[in-house]
């Protein structure tokens, strides 16, 4: 008897409740609908973060953080007007990166709401540097450009295809190519906007997807390759199947892979030259030296060993890193226990009683060490402690490889003021190349160390030795 009064009870009360609820939304329909006809629709074609901002006002005030000043002691800083000036801070660049425009500016970065401005200001950008389009890969909301240049180049389908359909890819490769061959005063014209919602969210449905050409096909030629890509589960998974279409991020990953491809596909080493279309180099695998031997074994289309530039002073052809935080990330232990990008830079806060994941992309060291709580036992300042040491030790390693990587530098210029054949010196210049391309794979990534401390450390070693094999074979000229 009792179980029919309760069954009678809560189906009274369920039967009320779905009356207030009908009373309510014909009460407030036309209010409610009135108010929905005010939101923007979001497109394929609703670059400005503004529109998005609109639907979500707390990401929308969190992504416009990005432009307020946060340094910490290895990275960042500066004034709002332009960001720290890492020749002057460190004069050593000058001569390691002699005859590259890193040697005529290098600055700090900044936040991702100066990431056009700076690139756009940038004497690196200007005469007598004349750098192409491709730089608009990591440095605008580029997504649109690409689709609308691609359509007008004779891609297939409109700009209304979903970007991961086949005509939105066709479209967004074809266009990421010839931008990519525009100079940059000219391509840098077709964009407005810094990193963007769009960037790294479907419009329709929000779920994150990776935008950019080059990462696609990058991940694409990794999991294709031999190396070790345990970190990824949805690659392994992938490499078990019949691999009939390549590894594709945006139909395979999790969403917790996900959570990382979307910053690794702009925080990442790439290369290209006048000939080449940009490219992410991870045909044998992520570390720095599987890069390296990509590097060694790809020629130009005019049969010259792909390098970033000669050096000014010793003459060897050299490779510049480019912040491959995602290839440093990935050696380390956070990758491994399956610790995404965002758990640490973007952690979820609450705000009532909801969970809202902070947009306010930055260092944890900028007071959110509370995110590694998440994992570690320790509290925020023990963790600090943790990462400060880490840090400086690094940061020892690295000044003392850049140390030995000039005395090379020197020791190759040198012998040749003195009048020794040029030739005689290849095998010093093999050694300077190699040495030059561990310590600035370490010095160019954001994290000095934090993400993978000991692969870093492994690095700088590796560079220390060789340039003193560098600096005896010089030596060993000059004794014959």
């Amino acid at each position: 008897m009792k179980k029919k009064i309760r069954v009678l009870f809560f189906t009274l009360l369920a039967c009320a409740t779905a009356a207030g609820l009908f009373g309510l939304q014909d009460s407030d329909a036309p209010r409610v609908e009135e108010a929905v006809s005010r939101l923007p629709s979001l497109t394929e074609q609703t670059v400005d973060p503004a529109e998005w901002g609109k639907l979500f006002p707390r990401q929308y005030a969190d992504y416009l953080r990005t432009s307020e000043r946060t340094g910490t002691r290895y990275g960042g800083g500066g004034s709002d007007e332009l960001a720290l000036d890492r020749l002057a801070e460190n004069p050593r660049l000058k001569t390691l990166f002699a005859g590259h425009a890193f040697s005529v500016e290098y600055r700090a970065r900044r936040g991702h709401a100066y990431m056009l401005s700076d690139q756009r200001e940038s004497l690196r950008v200007q005469a007598p540097f004349n750098q192409s389009g491709a730089c608009l890969q990591c440095h605008s909301s580029n997504i649109a450009a690409y689709r609308n240049q691609g359509i007008a180049d004779g891609a297939p389908g409109s700009a209304a295809d979903s970007l991961t359909s086949p005509n939105g890819y066709v479209q967004l490769q074809r266009g990421f190519e010839k931008v990519g061959r525009m100079p940059f005063e000219e391509a840098t014209k077709l964009v407005d906007h810094p990193v963007a919602c769009i960037d790294c969210h479907d419009p329709k449905t929000m779920k994150l997807r990776v935008t950019r050409p080059a990462f696609i096909q990058g991940i694409a030629a990794l999991a294709a390759s031999a190396a070790t890509t345990v970190q990824f589960p949805s690659i392994e998974k992938w490499r078990s199947g019949n691999r009939s279409e390549p590894y594709d991020p945006n139909e395979l990953a999790s969403r917790q892979e996900m959570r990382s491809f979307v910053c690794g596909q702009c925080h990442a080493e790439y290369y290209f030259s006048q000939e080449t279309t940009l490219s992410y180099p991870w045909n044998n695998g992520l570390k720095a030296d599987e890069i390296e031997s990509y590097y060694n074994s790809l020629t130009l289309p005019d049969g010259q060993l792909f390098s970033d530039w000669r050096h000014g002073e010793s003459g060897a052809d050299v490779l510049k890193a480019q912040h491959p935080e995602f290839e440093m990330w990935s050696q380390g232990i956070h990758s491994r226990s399956g610790v995404s990008c965002a758990d640490c830079h973007m952690p979820t806060r609450k705000e009532g009683e909801t969970k809202v994941t902070d947009h306010w992309i930055r260092s944890p060291l900028t007071g959110r060490l509370e995110a590694c709580q998440d994992c570690h036992l320790s509290t925020a300042a023990e963790v600090k402690i943790q990462v400060d040491d880490i840090q400086e030790r690094t940061n020892k390693m690295l000044r003392r490889a850049e140390e030995s990587v000039l005395e090379l530098i020197r020791a190759i210029a040198d012998a040749r003021a003195a009048g020794y054949e040029n030739t005689l010196f290849m095998e010093a210049r093999e050694y300077q190349r190699a040495a030059q391309w561990r310590m600035d794979f370490v010095g160019s990534e954001n994290s000095m160390g934090v993400h993978a401390s000991g692969e870093a450390l492994r690095l700088l070693s590796e560079a220390i030795d060789l340039a003193a094999r560098g600096r005896t074979s010089v030596r060993n000229v000059q004794l014959r």
